[in-house]
């Protein structure tokens, strides 16, 4: 018997990296999974990889009527959503010098409106014992150089957590934030543009986290999972932190 038999989830962001580690999870506990993401061919891979209980919704999530779409999808085919997995998000380096309103528009249209309209866009079909999963970031409270818009957006979504999961007490629905540490995931490439750098990325990385190593999204996805589950049925409004002891000690 799995932790979410028989339950039906949305992970955004889900075609990759962490979200894509979160659905196979998910769905090896027994849960249905629709997986979002704006590129189709990688979108449609994830769910050939993912299997039977994997659904594929093109989505973007700075986009309004994109959200309502796959929300009014998983109502039609569903009735119902009982897991909220918020992951869908953007990182890019720029010192606040150099900072360009595009590089600060496209990741709080992103990380914060894209974060905060999933939310809402999902709660008429959540009821009762529903879990929300905002994915911010252990740099939500670093004062990480070059990454100041990011950790800004990061540490929105930890707000927004407090505020949600305060709201939706009295409807049974409990939300929690779950903020990484470094992982190794494609995001690493895309971010230094070839692997000689992602290696020495990946390396520097560890070196600031005190066991030793950067993250596997398994572990990631096993921290989700104990957020969506009745595991943490006593948990709403925490930051659950996974990175290593990076910001911890």
């Amino acid at each position: 018997m799995g932790k979410l038999d028989s339950k039906i989830a949305v992970v955004t962001g889900g075609s990759s990296g962490i979200g894509l580690a979160i659905a196979e999870r998910f769905i090896q506990e027994g849960a249905t999974v629709y997986i979002t993401g704006r590129r189709k061919t990688e979108l449609d891979a994830a769910a050939r990889r993912l299997g039977d209980g994997a659904r594929a919704v093109q989505s973007d999530v700075s986009d309004l009527g994109s959200l309502a779409r796959l929300f009014a999808t998983v109502q039609e085919r569903e009735g119902r959503l009982d897991v909220l997995v918020a992951n869908a998000g953007v990182i890019a380096a720029s010192p606040i010098r150099d900072a360009s309103e595009a590089h600060f528009d496209g990741m709080f249209d992103v990380n914060v409106k894209g974060t905060y309209f999933t939310l809402q866009k999902a709660l008429p079909l959540m009821c009762d014992g529903g879990a929300i999963v905002l994915v911010s970031s252990c740099l939500a409270t670093k004062g990480y150089p070059g990454h100041s818009v990011y950790n800004a957006t990061k540490a929105a979504v930890r707000s927004l957590v407090r505020t949600a999961a305060a709201e939706l007490v009295a409807d049974g629905i409990r939300v929690n934030t779950l903020s990484p540490g470094p992982v190794d995931t494609p995001i690493i490439e895309a971010q230094v543009g070839s692997p000689e750098a992602a290696d020495a990325f990946r390396r520097q990385a560890a070196a600031h986290v005190p066991l030793g190593r950067i993250g596997r999204p398994q572990e990631l996805a096993a921290a989700a999972l104990f957020l969506a589950s009745d595991d943490s049925s006593f948990a709403t409004g925490m930051d659950l932190v996974i990175d290593g002891g990076m910001t911890q000690l």
